[in-house]
Order: C-alpha cells, then structure tokens, then sequence
C-alpha cells in the first residue's frame, strides 16, 4: 500500500517553477454570465441577485465573436507568457462541458466548450496556460449561505441552509477540478479562490480548508498534474511544513517582497486595467499607460510577477480600452522586455524616482521622472562596463566624481557614487530604461 502524501510532498519543488519566475507577465482572464450585466464580476453579490432574476444572463449568453487566437495574439503581443483563465467563477457557471452540472456553458445558446479552444490557442502562440477555479459557487444547492452569498440578508436564509452539505459540494469541487486538469492535457496553473473562514456574518460562518477538504483537493491536483503551479487560497497556511508554490497579493504591490512563515516565496501580484475584475461597462477608473508600466517594474523589481486582468465582453471580445492597454504594454516591452523576464530585485539602491531590476550582470535602471541631465547612483564606480538606453541603444556616458567637487562650494560626493549624464529632453517611452553592463 502507497504511504499516503504528507502536506509537505505537496509542495511544488523550487525547480518546476523556473518558467514561472522567467516569465514575469501574464494575463488574467475574468468571464462568465456577469460579462452580458457589465457592471462587475460580483454584481449577484452586491446586488443580491436570486437565482431566478439571474438566470436571464445565463439564457442569453452567446459569444458568437470568441475568437482565442486573437486573444491569444494580443496577450503575445503585450509581452505576457502565460494565461489564466476563469474556468468557474463565485456565480457558478462553467465555461466547459462539465458532466457534474447543467449550469454550464454548453447548455446555454452558444453551446460550445470555451475552453478546450481556449487551450489550443494559447498554447499556440507560445504562451503557458492555467485555470482559475472559484472555490465559492452562489448557484449550487449543496454551497451555505454565507457572508459573500447573494441570499445572505434574504428573510428565510437560515431555513434556505437546510439540508446544503458541503462534504458533498467539496466531492462536486474534485470531481470538476479531475475534469479540468484531465481532458486538456498539462495545464501549468491552478488559481484557486479563495478562503474566509474567520469572516462570519449573522449566525453563518466563513469557509476554509476544512469546507473545501483542502488536503484531498491538493492531493488530487498534484495526482493529475505534478508539475502544476498552485496558489496560495486554500487556507493551508497554518498547516505544519506548507509552503505554497505562489502567494498571491491582489490589487496591491507591496513594499517588500513578501515573505510566508519567515521565508522568501515566489510570489504575484494580480491586478486590472480598470477597477473591475469582469466586463464593467461604464467604469471609468482605467489606468493610465505610465500607471501600467509601473506596476509591472514595481513587481520586478520586488522579485514578483505582475498577473494583468482583461474582462472580455459579452459577445467574446476584448473591450476597446483593455486593448489599448495591451498596446501601452506591447509597445514598451517590446524594446524594454529583457529588463522584465527574467530579472529581479537588485542589491544596488536605486536612486529618487528610479526602480532597479537586474539579471546576472545586467542592471537596469527604471525612471520614472526624467531629471535635468544627472542621474547620481551610489555604489556603482569601478562596476560599470558599459551604458546604453534600452530602447534604442544609444550610448549613456557617466562620471566618477573625485572625492571634492569643486573646492569653492565644499560639495562632498559620496565614495563609489557614479553621475549618468542623460539627454535634456526625455525619449518619448513611457519609462525610459539604462541598461548597465557591469564588469564580471
């Protein structure tokens, strides 16, 4: 008889997250039935939407103009490695041909699966590919009612809790995860979410790993998928010896890269273009392309991955705005990508208003305000080889200042500091990167 798995051999190893942490950028795909509301993700939520008034979207979902090679190609062109998708979200709907449920798409007008063409495409143009997969569903009859639930003020909430087992919703939430990580072949993400069991509300508890059986759920995703990236929502963390494979901070950079138990952990952030994470129609707090690129070198440079959302529309296209977002992208890493993939947090200290990343002897300076000529940067005389803008490789000459500059005025430079001279005028990228080559 096989000894059966400890939570620490669930871990993913260090090595088969190599991709990962290479890639740096990927995208986030949120879809489902709210996409036909156009007002968020969680509107059932913050509506409080019944079943039946939300069953409209459901008998109306047609998304004739899906097209994933073209969503694939954008995500290419953006410079994005990897995708994840919503194959289920908290309202329940699935975006495949599930056997375990009729509330799926292949029940609706469109008819077809989504995703098995969505796999195909991505992996196509070269991109890794992942679901994400709510661990909440508002429509399933077995799921409590709960503080996120859309029933949770309803008058008869607690007679409506009868009888909902979530020992049988949890054998409902492995039996679609064996689906989904069985009829398309290696999938390289999982993005579970997500877990609140200290947040109760009225006399209906939170949910967490207990509720979903998170061990078995684990155990059966790394039986599938061995090499399959997991995320950090399955409330594991109080468990003896877990580490999760990625920690997951959402519409948030932090300040330092975050650590788990004390410990460095590979870690992304995920965030919008917009402040929705579905189709929102009339939002209008969109980020500029400057907010964009920083976002994506902030992460870098903390040692993180930036996971960008899009909301595809309704009918199964990328909204106008969401692609010009992606072109704001694709434009900049295009000729400043080899300072993202594959680059991290530098032991250097980057000037005001500049970020650091680096990749072996390769420094890259990130600015984001364009000084008058000068840029000082400590510790880095006697290091540099070689300076150059990234965009265009044009030469960046720099100076090693003696000790006392200029006698009359007493100014003193730091030991080791080094002064960037730089064109007056700024180059027209949206954040202008130094390449230093440094000596071996």
């Amino acid at each position: 008889m096989n000894k059966p798995l400890s939570i620490k051999d669930l871990v993913l190893a260090e090595d088969k997250k190599a991709w990962f942490v290479e890639a740096r950028f990927g995208m986030f795909i949120h879809w489902g039935l709210y996409a036909l509301g156009a007002r968020h993700e969680w509107l059932k939520n913050r509506e409080e939407i019944g079943d039946a008034d939300y069953q409209k979207y459901f008998e109306n979902f047609d998304p004739d103009l899906y097209d994933p090679k073209e969503w694939a190609r954008r995500a290419r062109e953006a410079g994005m490695k990897y995708v994840v998708l919503t194959s289920k979200h908290h309202e329940g709907f699935c975006l495949w041909d599930s056997k375990v449920t009729d509330y799926k798409v292949t029940k609706t007008p469109y008819g077809k699966d989504l995703i098995a063409p969505y796999v195909e495409a991505f992996r196509a143009e070269g991109l890794k590919v992942g679901f994400y997969y709510s661990l909440i569903d508002w429509h399933h009859p077995d799921f409590p009612i709960d503080v996120h639930h859309p029933q949770r003020n309803h008058p008869d909430a607690a007679k409506m809790n009868e009888g909902r087992d979530m020992t049988r919703y949890a054998a409902y939430m492995r039996d679609q995860v064996r689906e989904l990580l069985t009829n398309y072949g290696k999938i390289d993400i999982i993005w579970f979410d997500f877990s609140y069991p200290r947040r109760s509300y009225r006399d209906f508890p939170g949910k967490g790993r207990k509720d979903w059986q998170s061990e078995e759920l684990l155990a059966l995703v790394r039986e599938l998928q061995p090499e399959i990236i997991v995320n950090n929502r399955l409330d594991l963390l109080d468990e003896e010896g877990y580490l999760p494979d990625i920690t997951t901070p959402e519409q948030y950079t932090p300040r330092v890269a975050p650590k788990v138990k004390g410990q460095d952990v590979t870690w992304e952030a995920c965030h919008t273009f917009s402040g929705s994470w579905g189709y929102y129609r009339d939002e209008q707090t969109w980020k500029d392309p400057a907010q964009l690129i920083k976002l994506l070198i902030d992460t870098v440079a903390l040692g993180g991955n930036l996971l960008m959302n899009v909301g595809p529309t309704g009918r199964g296209t990328f909204d106008e705005r969401a692609n010009d977002a992606l072109r704001v992208y694709g434009e900049w890493m295009r000729l400043n990508g080899r300072s993202i993939y594959g680059a991290g947090p530098s032991q250097y200290a980057a000037p005001t208003d500049c970020r650091f990343t680096q990749k072996g002897n390769r420094l890259y300076l990130h600015i984001y305000s364009w000084p008058f000529r000068h840029i000082h940067i400590d510790g880095l005389a006697g290091k540099v080889k070689y300076a150059q803008l990234l965009h265009d490789a044009s030469e960046v000459k720099w100076l090693t200042p003696v000790a006392e500059v200029d006698s009359n005025v007493g100014v003193t430079v730091p030991e080791g500091m080094i002064t960037l001279e730089l064109p007056v005028i700024a180059p027209k990228v949206t954040v202008p990167v130094v390449e230093l080559i440094l000596e071996d």
